[in-house]
């Protein structure tokens, strides 16, 4: 392995640290909710909104960004969207009304970090690496679910001890002076670019056309898909792996901490640990998908969560069962994405899979901003977040099910490729 080989694993490092800050810049309203209830006196179910639009524009751009990145560049687009994030952050600082921040977070920085989620990752490992796809996935996957987490407890810390106007702050400060030069710098569309190949390819990887038109990959993958019904299992299923946890979870297990009489930050250092462990988790995952069926792998991860998460209403009485929880739930929290992400490459072909994943991902995101959202609201009608949990637990059992109804035939050719369409 020569110098300029190694570069795709510098690719892999950067995209690492953009994605896992991204990340932790997309779940900043988790450690908002209550202080911003306590200022402004709006309900959690109005600041639940405003998380629930992020998340609906953060799944709806993917597959857009994914299109975007074909014809302008990863770099590029990844650039924009971090100017877009400091931008969206730094003007909630002089905010006073719920309509803005739904617009500012809600579809600011949920549409920009959407441009740089999971079908970067995807897209990264299916540019840059020939052999060792599902490996790669899972550490870009890792980064981007564990990065919300991992920052969490400093943000929580900084609203605690200065006020919450400090966590957007902090986020255009990482954003325009740590992330953006290091993409600048070092990021590169493609290997080929460079005079390399794909990590592991015996032969020249042919580069593929910009298409003329951007979107125009985006829809012909979504009219692609959507005759097809492994999308309709895998997006059905993935729908219910963002209701699980980004969506319940990751917004509402601080709040539901704080119900429990814990603090904000002991309830932020539980999604730390997690964070913690879904790196580990995720990146096991995707070793493993190189070498076992991916369907009956996701049969075990939809139906251990489900286990976990219905009976997490009982662990928040005991510190050392919130612990467990943590470190369980954290291993399987995006473990469902190599998996994913390897039947959608097998059944659609490696050079639409950044576009139809794309879509499966939106739905990610749309299950993600109906739990934020009826998470809030129930949690408002009931006095608890009871009924929410079981419920969540409930549908992952049923996600186990779909995935095993997930089937590998021959890859289909239902339209011509992006670039051959264009």
């Amino acid at each position: 392995m020569n110098n300029r080989s190694r570069y795709a694993w510098l690719i892999v490092i950067v995209t690492f640290v953009t994605l896992i800050t991204t990340a932790g810049f997309r779940a900043t309203p988790g450690v908002l909710m209550v202080p911003l209830q306590q200022e402004f006196g709006w309900s959690r179910a109005t600041v639940s909104l405003a998380v629930s639009i992020g998340l609906l524009f953060f799944g709806l751009t993917a597959p857009f960004s994914a299109a975007l990145m074909e014809t302008f560049g990863v770099r590029r687009v990844m650039l924009i969207a971090l100017v877009t994030i400091s931008t969206g952050a730094g003007l909630t600082t002089v905010m006073n009304a719920p309509w803005q921040l739904d617009l500012l977070w809600g579809v600011l920085v949920g549409g920009a970090t959407g441009a740089v989620g999971v079908p970067l990752a995807a897209t990264i490992a299916n540019r840059w690496f020939w052999e060792r796809r599902g490996l790669v996935t899972g550490i870009l996957t890792a980064s981007n679910a564990s990065g919300q987490m991992v920052f969490l407890p400093l943000l929580a810390l900084l609203v605690t001890d200065f006020g919450w106007r400090w966590a957007p702050v902090a986020v255009v400060a990482v954003a325009l002076v740590i992330v953006f030069p290091i993409v600048a710098i070092v990021v590169r569309d493609r290997p080929q670019s460079l005079g390399l190949q794909p990590w592991g390819a015996s032969e020249a990887v042919p580069v593929p056309a910009k298409p003329e038109r951007p979107f125009r990959p985006a829809l012909d993958g979504l009219r692609l898909a959507v005759r097809d019904s492994t999308f309709w299992l895998l997006a059905g299923s993935f729908f219910i792996c963002g209701l699980s946890t980004n969506g319940l979870i990751g917004v509402h297990l601080i709040p539901a901490a704080v119900d429990h009489h814990m603090t904000a930050v002991a309830g932020a250092s539980l999604l730390a640990l997690m964070g913690l462990f879904d790196i580990i988790g995720t990146t096991v995952s995707g070793w493993l998908t190189d070498r076992l069926d991916p369907r009956r792998l996701l049969a075990w991860y939809y139906a251990l969560r489900g286990l976990a998460v219905i009976a997490l209403p009982y662990a928040f009485g005991s510190g050392a069962a919130l612990v467990a929880f943590a470190v369980f739930y954290g291993l399987d929290w995006v473990a469902t994405v190599p998996p994913t992400a390897a039947l959608a490459a097998d059944r659609f072909g490696r050079e639409r899979v950044g576009v139809v994943f794309g879509w499966i991902f939106a739905s990610h995101q749309l299950g993600a901003a109906f739990a934020a959202w009826a998470a809030g609201a129930s949690r408002g009608w009931l006095g608890s977040y009871t009924v929410a949990f079981v419920s969540a637990g409930a549908l992952c059992l049923v996600a186990a099910g779909l995935s095993l109804r997930v089937t590998r035939p021959a890859r289909i050719a239902l339209l011509p490729s992006p670039a051959a369409a264009a």
